[in-house]
């Protein structure tokens, strides 16, 4: 029998063993014991549940990805203050469908996390064909233009970093 019988997920196992130990503030040979147990016996339980997930091609594209989010975070916040303090502000909710070209549960998830993470907008749902994304808007000015911003500033990106 191969390593990777007892140890699917290493890493895993490496973490389980430590916390046990930790937890237990103990390296007396029962906790020893006991956390090798838990390392092997975890793993290979929950092995077969894992999902296979999309794999970052291009990890250094995170950070500009991340820079630009929280950029927009900060401008969306000042616009919403801006917003709720007017006294003449008269609101234009809507909900508008974004069209999906990103694939992949992970890479939809999050696109409508980063959409929801931005003050004035929420992620309402994705159809079931994964092709829309339903997003609430606190102000509407130009449905076309707020999509187009969608697709470049968050969805473009994260189709580069996922290469789907």
């Amino acid at each position: 029998m191969s390593l990777t019988y007892w140890f699917p997920m290493p890493i895993h196992s490496i973490v389980i063993f430590a916390v046990w130990l930790l937890l237990n503030n103990s390296a007396v040979p029962g906790h020893i014991l006991l956390a090798l147990l838990f390392a092997i016996a975890i793993p290979k339980i929950c092995y077969p549940l894992q999902s296979d997930q999309p794999r970052v091609h291009k990890p250094l594209k995170i950070f500009r990805y991340f820079s630009i989010l929280i950029w927009d975070i900060v401008i969306a916040n000042l616009r919403v203050a801006r917003l709720i303090i007017s006294p003449n502000a008269k609101l234009r909710p809507a909900f508008i469908a974004v069209p999906l070209d990103i694939e992949g549960a992970l890479p939809i998830t999050l696109l409508a996390s980063t959409i929801s993470l931005t003050p004035g907008t929420v992620s309402a749902d994705v159809s079931e064909d994964q092709h829309w994304l339903y997003v609430h808007v606190l102000d509407m000015d130009d449905e076309q233009a707020l999509i187009k911003e969608i697709k470049t500033r968050y969805e473009a990106p994260l189709m580069e970093i996922f290469e789907c």
